[in-house]
C-alpha cells in the first residue's frame, strides 16, 4: 500500500509528482527531489549554493515530519547539482544535517535543474515497522 506524503511545510510539487510516497510495507518513505525554495513563496532563499541546499534539507525535513519520520531515517539520498564546483560547500552543509551514519549517497552534476536551481536532492528513508 503507498500513502501520498504533502506538508505544507515544503514548496508544493512543481509538476505531477508528489512530494513524498509512504510504503506501508517496512514504512519506506520515498521523498522527491527538494529545490532551495521557501514553501510560503515557492521562491529561491537566495542565489547562494549553501543557502539553497540548507533550504532543500529543511524542505526534506518537514516532508519526513509529516509522514512521521526524521532524518535519522533517511538511508539514501541523490543530490544533483547544477555545477560539481558547488560540491564541497553542499557537502559541508550536507553533513549538518546528517552528522552521525549519514545515508548512502550519489552526486551527479544535471546539465539543467527545474527553475534553474543550484541543488535538489532526493531522499528516501525505512522506519522501523514498529515506529
Amino acid at each position: 500500500m503507498k500513502k501520498v506524503i504533502n506538508s505544507e511545510q515544503a514548496p508544493a510539487a512543481i509538476g505531477p509528482y508528489s512530494q513524498a510516497i509512504s510504503v506501508t510495507a517496512g514504512r519506506m518513505i520515498f521523498v522527491a527531489g527538494q529545490l532551495g525554495l521557501r514553501a510560503s513563496s515557492g521562491e529561491f532563499v537566495s542565489e547562494k549554493i549553501a543557502d539553497q541546499t540548507e533550504q532543500a534539507l529543511k524542505n526534506l525535513e518537514a516532508i519526513l515530519k509529516q509522514a512521521g519520520a526524521e532524518m535519522k531515517h533517511v538511508v539514501k539520498t541523490t543530490v544533483l547539482l547544477s555545477d560539481m564546483e558547488n560540491f564541497g560547500t553542499m557537502n559541508k552543509v550536507y553533513a549538518r544535517f546528517f552528522p552521525q551514519q549519514p545515508p548512502a549517497r550519489a552526486a551527479f552534476q544535471a546539465a539543467r535543474l527545474p527553475k534553474d536551481a543550484l541543488v535538489e536532492i532526493e531522499a528516501i528513508a525505512v522506519m522501523d515497522e514498529n515506529e
